[in-house]
């Protein structure tokens, strides 16, 4: 009876285990549904953010001529690169769902 117990161990118990954390490694490492959810609200609210900014420098450009904003820029190719990199990659993850 022991040889039994031992053999149900070796070739069933010891497989589950290896498995059972394997499984919890790699859904650890993803990111989950309310984790991208929140990306995805944080970079509307940056888009927000950005164009009030854009607005505010506006105005105090518009009373005080020699106002130079020293932040990204909306409208300089240097600086609207990696926004439109994040916006292609949010495109293409909206076109997988």
């Amino acid at each position: 009876m022991d040889e039994v117990i031992i053999i149900a161990a070796i070739f069933l118990g010891l497989p589950w285990i290896i498995f059972h954390y394997i499984t919890k490694w790699k859904t650890a490492a993803t990111i989950t549904n309310d984790d991208e959810a929140l990306l995805e609200e944080l970079y509307q609210l940056a888009k927000r953010l950005d164009e009030r900014m854009d607005t505010v420098e506006r105005l105090v450009a518009s009373d005080n001529p020699d106002f130079k904003p020293a932040r990204v820029q909306h409208d300089r190719d240097i600086d609207n690169q990696p926004l439109r990199e994040l916006d292609r990659m949010l495109g293409q993850k909206g076109e997988r769902r």
